[in-house]
Order: structure tokens, then sequence, then C-alpha cells
């Protein structure tokens, strides 16, 4: 680094920043040809320019960012469709996560005095990024915008009684603010610096709800664009390396990750062109290797209308509103509000995520990971939309599927023996589908107060009739739902009076589709005796 730093000096630059450890200099120069000479120079790998437009005069003295006063609320928690959609609702009556997991908030700022986050937030291990330099003045941290609090509400919003929950209230989090005032832009710098601060600081878990700007794709073969994607690479991989797992948002454009053809957004500091790109050029962080790619669903686990997909580059899905329905969480101020976008989805699985740590301390990135994609909940392609390819278990608008909170905190099973079924059953059209369950070790008949919990996923159950049959083939109903209940999905534990038949043998959880144009999955289902 020493090379490399003389170079800078000796070709008209200053070093603003130096990280060291991944082998990345932040320079300003006003100097002519002062990119041309340095990738000349000894020392020196790549060099890029990160903006098209000038380093804004903050950067040499940056304000302190407002603190805003803050507004008492009203307000008390109530269960919300996107924590219900992932049962994390059903998650906090096992675990609210460990005060040991920490979760860096890569964005505008968090407000640390809202009523919801001040219980949660860690001071210690936040900081300002912007510009590409770690500021770690008091309140340097804070929101220049709206948008980092939101995320940070839905990561871990504590459990007090106002306002709202977060998917996990019991962990830290931090601030590590990315976006600069006026223009709220996430430049190439101000990330390194951000997962570079993970990496040091011991995060669990970031999230980045984002793309580096000025370009929303960086493509390979631009010399600027090339050395920003080896900058940023080379940052994620120093915080993964630390033991940081990166979750970023898939974007907002309705455009297919996989199949790239133009940009037309960029550069987004000056003046956007339209240019040609192909599959080489990334949309970072969100598609470097090892970060997991987030899409959007909206109320009732469909593609948001705007979300990014594409087979092979969406990992999990969440929910991120759209339309009417937006995600509600925590704004400056004590205030509330709601917002939309795979911004919105990507702390739900920050927050799953958090929740896995939270319980197995020793996992590494990739075990987070893999447990994510493993206990995430199947959702088909919809059949009006050919751009979604792949299978129920992984396709292009939701990866794996949408995250289960409850799963990744190991439901506590209730007293008594207890059975269940996780395997998915599809459930098509006009047709009668099983799903097994084999007890055994209980002896005489079932009690009269035979639990039988199950989770179905399905649009509009009015279609539906759900019984469970016996090992001697007596059908004890369930439910035979109205016709007209247009609702999705059945999550409900019944109590069977199930006295007249042995409890040894096979039981069957039978689901009867009677009508076209609505199909889902029998996702799990459990007895307890």
């Amino acid at each position: 680094m020493a090379a490399a730093k003389a170079a800078v000096t000796a070709n008209g630059g200053t070093v603003f920043a130096s990280y060291d450890a991944i082998g990345v200099l932040v320079a300003h120069s006003t100097a002519a040809g002062f990119a041309t000479a340095l990738r000349g120079a000894t020392g020196i790998q790549q060099v890029g320019a990160t903006r098209t437009s000038d380093v804004p005069a903050d950067a040499y003295s940056p304000a302190l960012p407002a603190n805003p006063a803050q507004a008492a609320t009203t307000l008390t928690e109530s269960n919300r469709w996107d924590m219900t959609q992932i049962k994390a609702d059903q998650a906090w009556a096992v675990t609210t996560g460990s005060p040991g997991v920490k979760v860096g908030v890569l964005d505008t700022g968090v407000d640390d005095q809202h009523q919801d986050l001040a219980p949660n937030f860690d001071a210690a291990d936040s900081v300002s990024c912007a510009y590409g330099k770690a500021d770690t003045r008091t309140g340097a941290w804070r929101d220049v915008d709206t948008h980092g609090t939101h995320v940070a509400g839905t990561i871990a919003a504590a459990r007090n009684g106002k306002g709202v929950i977060g998917v996990a209230p019991g962990v830290k989090i931090a601030s590590v603010r990315i976006a600069e005032p006026s223009s709220t832009l996430f430049y190439a710098e101000n990330t390194v610096c951000g997962f570079v601060w993970a990496g040091d600081h011991g995060f669990k878990v970031t999230n980045n709800s984002y793309y580096t700007d000025p370009w929303q794709f960086n493509c390979p073969n631009d010399l600027d664009q090339a050395a920003i994607i080896e900058g940023v690479k080379r940052a994620q991989e120093y915080a993964e390396g630390k033991g940081s797992l990166q979750v970023a948002a898939a974007g907002n454009s309705n455009y297919d990750l996989a199949d790239k053809t133009t940009d037309s957004e960029s550069p987004n500091d000056s003046t956007p062109v339209t240019r040609t790109i192909s599959n080489a050029c990334l949309d970072i962080p969100t598609e470097l290797p090892g970060v997991v790619t987030v899409a959007a669903t909206g109320s009732g686990s469909g593609k948001a209308s705007y979300s990014n997909f594409g087979r092979g580059v969406i990992d999990v899905a969440a929910p991120g509103g759209d339309g009417a329905t937006g995600v509600y969480s925590t704004l400056p101020g004590g205030k509330y509000g709601t917002k939309s976008g795979t911004s919105m989805a990507s702390p739900h699985v920050t927050g799953v995520a958090a929740l896995i740590a939270s319980g197995n301390p020793a996992l590494t990135p990739a075990d987070i990971r893999a447990r994510l994609a493993a206990q995430a909940n199947d959702l088909a392609c919809p059949a009006s939309d050919s751009r979604c390819t792949g299978t129920a278990a992984n396709n292009a608008f939701f990866g794996e599927g949408q995250v289960d909170a409850l799963k990744a905190v190991g439901t506590t099973p209730p007293a008594g023996k207890y059975f269940e079924n996780l395997t998915d059953v599809a459930i098509t059209d006009n047709t009668t589908v099983e799903s097994p369950i084999t007890v055994t070790g209980v002896s005489g008949n079932a009690p009269a107060t035979l639990k039988a919990g199950v989770d179905i996923k399905h649009t509009y159950r009015g279609d539906l009739v759900v019984s469970l049959v016996a090992p001697d083939g007596t059908v004890y109903l369930l439910e035979d739902f109205p016709n007209g209940d247009s609702a999705d999905n059945v999550a409900k534990t019944y109590t069977v009076n199930a006295a007249a038949s042995a409890a040894n043998g096979t039981w069957k959880l039978r689901v009867k589709d009677g009508a076209a144009g609505d199909t889902g999955t029998i996702d799990a289902w459990n007895l307890t005796f």
C-alpha cells in the first residue's frame, strides 16, 4: 500500500481514506489525467472514478445530521400482515433473538432516539461512512432521510407494547450511514467503508437496501466500473471472512437480472444515458458472491409488481408491500409510516437471519445463508407470467421461497407426544391430496383433545375441505371452508375428538380442492397427543 499511496501523491492526488486490509484507497484529485497516470503506476491494480459529479465540500468537514424532536405515540403493538406472513408473530413465542447478535443497518442512517429503536440501539458500533471515511462522532450515524429508520424498525423494533415489533426484537442494531446528505446516494467508497466496519465490529448480519450509485449496473469492461466492482467485492469478502453475512435488496425496476440488455437509469448523479449491457454487468452489492439477494412479495405472497427477479439470481423472497398495502415501520422523530420496495423486503430476511444466528452463535455466514434457503416456504410461479421460470422449489420470482421466522427459531413442540411432516405436497385444481404422519410409541387410543396443526398455502381457501384421516380409516372433518371465503392460506390448530381411533399408525391430512383457478401447497402439519 505504501507504493500506491506514494503514486497518488506523486500524480497530484491526496489519500482521503485507506483500507489497507483489503488493498483499497480512496483518493481525490483535480489533476487532468490522474486516473490514467495511476493505472500505469507500480503497485496499483485498478483505478476508477466512483462518481460522475464532484465530491461535495461537505466531505471535508461533514455536518452532523439533525437529531429530530421525538413525538410520543399512542399506537399499541398489533399483528401486521408482513409479520404474520413470515410467521414472525409465532416465532416471538419461542424467542425474540439474542442481544449478543449485532445487526448493521447500512443505509441513510437511523434515528437512535426513536422510542421503538432506542432500547436495541448500539451507539458504540454506529458510524457514518459517508464519503468513504469513518466518522465516529456521536450522531454522525443519524438519518439524513427516512429510509434507514424504517428498515431498522422492520429488523428490530423493540417488543415494548408501543408502535411496532421487528422480526428480531431482541437483537441489537447499529447504524452505518453510507448515504450522503442532500443526494442520499450510496457511492462505492461508502459501501467499502461500511463493509469493512461491519467486519471489524462483529456484525453478524448487515442489511443493504440500496444499489451502489451512480451505476445501476457496473460493467467489468468499463475501467471505472471494474474498479468499483473489485473494491466493493473485496470489502464484502472481508466482512464475510470476519463472520458477517450480507443481505441485500434485489431492486425495484421489475427487471430480469438474469437477462440484462439495457440500462437507462445511470449515472444517477449527473445525466443518465441508455446503454447496452450484458449479464456480466452487476447490480452491487446484491449480485456479489455470498450476498443474499432478496425479492419482494406483496400481501398474499405474490410477486410485488416492482420487484426485480431472475433465475439463479434471487435467493429468497420476503414481504415488501405493493399498491395500497405497504410495510408499516418506524420513521424519524418517533413517527411511523408505510413504505414499499425490495428495500422493505430485505430487512425481513435480515431479521430472520438474526434469529437464526441468535439460536446458533457458531454458525458461519454460509451456514446462515443455507438455512435461510432450506427453511423458506416454496412459492410457485404464477401460471399467467411466463417470465417466472423454474420450479416451486426454486424459481426466478422467489428463489428458494419466502423466509419463515418460525422455522428459523425451531418451533418448540407443545407438551405431549409430538409428530410433524414438513414435506411440501402440491394441491392442484379439483384434486384430493394427502400428507402422512406415522405415529409410534403412544399407547391406546388417541385423546379426545388431539391437536392437529395445519399450515396450508393456498389462494382462495373457499375451494378447500380439510380432514384428518385416522389409521383405521376414520375421517375427522377439520373444516369445510365456505365457497365464498376468498382469504388466502390456512394456519390453524384444530382440536379433534379422536378417542375412537387407535393412536399408533399412519395418520393423514387430507385436502380436497373443489374448484379451478387457485392452487397451493400443504406446507407443514403436526399432531400432538
